[in-house]
């Protein structure tokens, strides 16, 4: 039994949980090397995991145990805590763009951005719940932007720019609860406890590839048995996963139907093939066999180049459907003859560009004890995995939001809004709600008035006042009060800029600005009314008679006379723009009709001058001299006057009069009585250019005569036949 403990020398324990075997290491880390004390590899007994996923945890279990107690007695130490990765092929990942539109132009800020990005993995998310009918629950374990848009147009950064509609794509991924599950039960029947989960890519990339080439865009593939997992690099960091179901096992299928033997013989036939040129083996008929690495890369070369192809295509689409700069590959799969080659075709890049990462990346790592464990891929991410333990100590913790404990992925960046997405508290109840918007038309179209802003949600971190961005740490205890919306969106009549507008009129002589006028569904509104959900507004173009008249406090009586444009109208009729408006009481339309009449006076003296000139006619004379010529003789002692053009005296019972004429109403003016063919002065009806027979007229039905007299409100029809 070992006699050291664990926490006491500060040793760390890692195992790669792999689909074939199991590989443990213990080490530490000194002066920026990690040293490995010991290291032990056992292979399941069975198939009890499949693709990266544990099938029988009690199996899983005993050869985890198995491990545990060779490294104790390499050791001498008495081994609790574990770390551990799982695999690529438990990773989910969703795609998705998510746009927001701002009402106005808008600086965008870094809180801006990071709304942006939840409301996108809330709905990346939300697109994986819709697709999955598992019933398994998922932890976001991180998320890739891959591209910003400010109006439409591609971005590097949005901060700081003034924009109107701003999106982003990013690729979110999430760990499924069953997966970790297992992993940790497994731990506990060999008697470990997890102190760290990573993901197996994380996990390679940490030996495979330093921090210092992380600026560089590369991707790296671990072929295991089970899965290739994938994952890309850029500008400093990891920047997406991703995972093929294709890996070592999928080529040790087809050599086993090739050779005819069992699964673990055309395993160890795959393995032997990578360092000799020909394999020995016994098949199911127990006839001893030869096979040469020719013919083996020849019969794996269709799924090789199947596997390179899919590897390829994943790459690029979390690159942003681009190829990367170079490609790492480590793991057993990835020694299999020929596949590094077909990842440099199907990537288009030159083969130096393409690596089976081994020894070479080691140079870091301390074997203080070779124990005959051969430096290659497939211990590079055994040995990320103690690695990680100093890089990130990510586990699995528990905190209390509102009351309820829930279970987080902790990345080491943890903050409260991340515990409100993990308990699916709705991201809208983090921010002021805006009051519902008000939408109506106004002639015709389109208005929406915005609700007001509410107030922001009230957040506690263990009794302190904290908001969405505060760090977390485990068994914190979290409440969040949901944020509130604003009142509702209000508009009112005054405040429609079309109403605001004024128009002139002339009236009385004067020129006038007069006010608008709104009706709402119809109805006439004064300019306080209150906009209401689906209202149609309807802003006038014009004013009536009596409205004019109330702007201008005149008073109509029944005396009064309105005039629009010089003819006669009434209380309703519309006065637009520029219109002459007259209001008159009969007095005056009588006094403006006499105001051309000649005076008294005036009329006297004509009726004068018309007598003296009838006389005088009356006494001429026609003479007939002595040849017989006639002549015009004036009366003797009378002056002749010259007969002066009078002017037409107007009839002081002259009157307008009112009929409908083909059915349009026609006014007819200036005198005191109408006959019938007084009509024709007052429409257009050319009696000299016929346009048929002969002219038809009716009078209320009848026939009348042209010299018949017609009164108000009378219907006339006249027309060619």
């Amino acid at each position: 039994m070992a006699s050291l403990e664990q926490k006491d020398q500060k040793v760390v324990f890692g195992l790669d949980i792999g689909t074939r075997s199991v590989v443990g290491t213990v080490g530490y880390m000194n002066e920026g090397k990690f040293n490995v004390i010991a290291q032990a590899v056992e292979k399941h007994q069975t198939r009890a995991m499949l693709d990266g996923q544990i099938h029988d945890i009690g199996k899983v279990g005993m050869t985890i145990k198995m491990v545990k107690e060779s490294l104790e007695q390499q050791t001498d130490i008495h081994l609790t805590d574990v770390c551990i990765a799982a695999a690529g092929r438990v990773l989910k990942t969703v795609r998705t763009t998510y746009d927001y539109e701002y009402q106005d132009a808008h600086d965008i800020t870094d809180e801006d951005i990071y709304n942006l990005d939840s409301a996108a993995v809330e709905k990346a998310y939300a697109e994986f719940l819709s697709k999955n009918t598992s019933g398994i629950k998922f932890y976001l374990v991180g998320y890739s932007v891959m591209h910003y848009y400010l109006d439409g147009y591609q971005i590097a950064n949005l901060e700081g720019h003034n924009a109107g509609k701003v999106s982003v794509e990013l690729i979110a991924t999430f760990l499924p609860d069953d997966c970790v599950d297992g992993l940790y039960k497994a731990c506990e029947r060999a008697g470990l406890m997890v102190a760290n989960l990573t993901l197996e890519p994380i996990a390679a990339m940490m030996v495979a590839i330093p921090d210092r080439f992380r600026m560089l865009n590369l991707a790296l593939i671990d072929v295991g048995a089970g899965t290739s997992d994938i994952c890309v690099t850029d500008d400093g960091s990891i920047t997406a996963y991703g995972m093929l179901p294709l890996a070592g096992d999928d080529i040790t299928e087809i050599i086993a139907q090739h050779c005819l033997v069992d699964f673990n013989s055309a395993d160890e036939i795959k393995i032997a093939a990578s360092h000799s040129d020909k394999v020995e083996y016994v098949d199911i008929m127990g006839l001893t066999k030869t096979i040469t690495t020719k013919e083996i890369t020849k019969v794996i070369k269709p799924k090789v180049d199947e596997m390179a192809k899919k590897a390829v295509e994943e790459i690029k689409r979390l690159n942003g459907d681009r190829a990367v700069s170079a490609v790492f590959v480590v793991g057993g799969g990835g020694c299999v003859p020929g596949y590094v080659k077909a990842i440099a075709k199907e990537m288009d890049i030159p083969e130096e560009r393409v690596a089976l990462r081994g020894e070479e990346v080691m140079k870091e790592i301390v074997f203080l004890n070779n124990n005959g464990i051969e430096k290659d891929s497939l211990l590079v991410t055994p040995l990320g995995i103690c690695i990680s333990y100093y890089e990130e100590a990510n586990n699995f913790i528990f905190v209390s939001f509102n009351g309820t404990q829930t279970k987080i992925y902790d990345n080491g960046k943890l903050q409260i809004v991340d515990a409100a997405m993990q308990a699916a508290f709705p991201n809208e109840d983090l921010f002021p709600k805006r009051g519902e918007e008000l939408k109506f038309t106004v002639n015709g179209k389109e208005r929406t008035s915005r609700g007001e802003p509410g107030e922001a949600a009230v957040i506690t971190l263990n009794g302190k006042p904290a908001d969405i961005h505060t760090k977390i740490h485990a068994n914190d205890i979290i409440d969040v009060t949901p944020s509130t919306a604003g009142a509702p969106g209000k508009a009112v009549i005054e405040g429609i800029p079309e109403f605001k507008t004024k128009f002139n009129v002339n009236v009385d002589g004067k020129n006038v600005e007069a006010s608008r006028y709104a009706t709402v569904n119809g109805q006439l509104q004064t300019p306080l009314y209150s906009i209401q959900p689906g209202d149609e507004v309807k802003v006038l173009d014009y004013n009536t008679a009596a409205q004019i008249a109330e702007l201008l406090d005149i008073e109509l009586t029944e005396d009064t006379v309105i005039m629009v444009n010089n003819e006669r109208g009434d209380k309703d009729t519309p006065v637009y723009e520029n219109f002459k408006v007259e209001f008159k009481s009969q007095d005056d339309m009588i006094m403006d009709y006499y105001k051309d009449y000649p005076t008294a006076e005036e009329v006297a003296i004509r009726q004068e001058n018309e007598e003296a000139i009838e006389n005088k006619e009356e006494a001429a004379k026609i003479v007939e001299d002595a040849n017989g010529h006639l002549s015009f003789d004036a009366a003797p002692d009378t002056e002749v006057y010259e007969k002066e053009e009078a002017e037409p005296v107007k009839n002081i019972l002259a009157h307008d009069l009112h009929v409908v004429v083909n059915n349009d109403p026609v006014t007819l003016h200036g005198k005191a009585d109408y006959v019938f063919v007084d009509v024709f002065d007052a429409i257009d009806f050319d009696l000299s250019k016929p346009q048929g027979r002969s002219v038809v007229t009716i009078l209320n039905g009848g026939t009348p005569d042209y010299l018949q007299s017609i009164k108000e409100g009378d219907k006339i029809e006249v027309y060619w036949k």
